[in-house]
């Protein structure tokens, strides 16, 4: 298993030189995270996992105010929001001088300070076809000149939609305006890497993360835990805009952090825990200082009555509920040979599929009630939710056998189950995640699939691989969940638009009547004409199945009473640079543990 250390020398002597001396007992953030992570690249990372551990490595132009509700923008590596001219075409920031990246033996023991040709550099890289980047879509055909790039990909390619007009200026020129452009520029994605150190780890860059992000990594075993330290070179300092929206707790963490340096902790120590029995008990234990989205399986150990049991809340701990940005769906891969195309007898066995599907079993059962049912890609508090709009495609299996019967699927094998309609034998094949979680799913997919004479197999595989296999179309159906990267519409419905086949498209639905309308959509603000173009994209979308919209989540959330400044955010996936731990009442509440 490969480890990770960073010069340890060159660390502590940087430490002391841009960070204050803490003469008390370190201060360290004890996480998890639910699956294993992927190579910590900016450009390739996009599970929950990895990109979780990206936005604390690496730094993007803009960040969320941690605070504004709702959501608001300001600068990161950038001294405030771009000036914006042309119509929204052209941008202009104003990089801030002194952004220094982590250390690394990559700049010879230099301080290397970030510039505008930094960000160049880091934005060609999602136009590189050896990475296959699965945010190719954030520029692509967007930038002014970018077909240069597409058509013979060079890093010394110029183009007049991407250039550095000085050392601490970019300019970003769209072909049109892009009304989610800002948001884009908050994007792990968009971080900023250094060339030198692309260059000294060929092929190897997302082992050997280096950013200019709060923490650097320290130890790292693949898989199992990752050790952040607070980087030295780290010049974050923490603003927020309080508005009427904000709470009293809200307010004393504004007071709290304004003006601070940040990270607050010295060091955040996460380890990967996959099964949901470990993550409740180590929680409960005092092994981490707050657990979010409390596992289905485990409610009923921590919640009673909707409520926290007595007993911990007498420990100091709180519960929140948090509406996530999050869709569940389960995907089916449109150029598979079983369920696959567009002719009326596939898109009868997707409508079946769907049709089996029990969203009142699921979310009693394997959620606990922590759950509604999806009725669109669109969960509520992202712009473009219509809170009217119902599927037509609902718990039906009574339809679904009938369906089937009528597209071909009527004759069985000796065991009950369906035959393609040519007479060979039909037998579905389900990724699944090999956890507890994921064995729980899949018992409830065997029962519904089976209800309507449907064979299915599970193949289990860790998550990473399963992503990785998907975007390359090895997969036939896999379960899975998309989590807003911002707040708005256009981040869900271009999970399903066809030139994003092969990244975040994983379905690979390519419906020219879909891809027309997400088109247009782009180039419109929220409001009703948009509005309307996304119902007839939820049509299309229950027209031909190539999704099964499944649950938004309600999080129920745990906090230890030790944790400082906690506040869980709609988009970003970790509140880690703004955390504090009183370590004296740690100590206490964990003695003896």
């Amino acid at each position: 298993m490969l480890k990770f250390r960073p010069l340890a020398a060159a660390a502590v002597s940087l430490a002391l030189l841009y960070s204050p001396i803490r003469a008390e007992e370190p201060k360290v953030l004890h996480m998890f995270l639910s699956t294993s992570e992927a190579g910590l690249d900016p450009a390739v990372g996009s599970d929950l996992a990895t990109l979780s551990l990206l936005e604390n490595l690496f730094d993007p132009l803009l960040r969320y105010d941690y605070l504004a509700r709702p959501v608001k923008l300001q600068g990161n590596t950038a001294t405030g929001l771009p000036t914006v001219e042309d119509g929204g075409r052209t941008y202009t920031f104003k990089i801030r001088p002194g952004t220094r990246f982590a250390p690394d033996p990559a700049f010879k023991d230099r301080q290397r300070e970030v510039t505008a040709q930094d960000y160049v550099y880091s934005f060609k890289r999602l136009y590189d076809p050896s990475l296959r980047s699965p945010f190719g879509y954030i520029f692509d055909g967007k930038l002014v000149g970018d077909a240069a790039l597409k058509k013979d990909f060079s890093y010394a390619t110029e183009i007049p939609g991407l250039q550095a007009l000085d050392r601490y200026t970019l300019r970003i020129r769209l072909n049109e305006p892009d009304n989610n452009f800002l948001f884009y520029m908050a994007m792990p994605a968009a971080s900023v890497v250094a060339r030198e150190v692309m260059e000294a780890y060929p092929g190897q860059a997302g082992n050997h993360p280096v950013g200019t992000g709060p923490f650097m990594v320290g130890d790292w075993k693949h898989s199992d835990r990752i050790v952040l330290l607070a980087n030295p070179a780290s010049s974050a300092v923490f603003h927020t805009s309080l508005g009427a929206q904000n709470t009293a707790e809200d307010k004393a963490v504004a007071a709290a952090l304004e003006g601070q340096h940040l990270p607050r902790v010295d060091r955040v120590e996460v380890k990967i825990a996959e099964e949901f029995q470990g993550r409740m008990l180590g929680f409960l234990n005092g092994e981490y200082d707050y657990l979010e989205q409390v596992p289905e399986s485990m409610t009923d150990m921590v919640i009673q009555n909707g409520k926290l049991k007595p007993e911990l809340a007498a420990r100091g701990m709180q519960l929140y509920r948090f509406p996530i940005l999050q869709t569940y769906y389960m995907w089916m891969n449109m150029q598979d040979p079983v369920v696959g195309g567009y002719t009326k007898d596939k898109i009868a066995l997707r409508r079946a599929i769907s049709l089996s599907y029990n969203s009142a079993e699921d979310i009693a059962l394997l959620k606990k009630g922590f759950a509604m049912k999806a009725e669109s890609p669109l969960p509520a508090g992202v712009l473009g939710y219509d809170p009217n709009y119902r599927s037509p495609v609902p718990y039906d299996p009574a339809l679904a056998n009938a369906l089937l019967d009528r597209y071909g699927y009527g004759k069985r094998d000796p065991d009950g189950f369906r035959r393609q309609p040519n007479g060979e034998p039909l037998t579905l094949v389900m990724s699944s995640e090999a956890t507890v979680g994921g064995r729980l799913r899949d018992e409830l997919w065997r029962k519904c699939l089976n209800a309507v004479g449907l064979r299915v197999v599970f193949k289990s595989d860790k998550k990473p691989e399963i992503i990785k296999a998907s975007r390359l179309g090895k997969v036939q159906m896999f379960e899975s969940n998309w989590i807003a990267d911002f707040p708005d519409g256009d981040n869900f419905y271009q999970l399903l638009y066809g030139p994003n086949a092969g990244r975040a498209n994983y379905s690979r639905f390519n419906l020219p009547a879909y891809n027309a309308r997400y088109e247009q959509a782009q180039d419109l603000q929220d409001g009703p004409q948009r509005q309307k173009l996304y119902f007839e994209m939820n049509q299309l979308i229950h027209a031909y199945n190539p999704w099964v919209p499944l649950t938004h989540v309600l999080s129920a959330d745990i906090r230890q009473p030790w944790l400082k400044n906690y506040k869980r955010h709609p988009v970003e996936f970790t509140q880690w640079r703004y955390l504090d731990v009183d370590v004296a009442q740690r100590a206490r509440a964990t003695q003896g543990k």
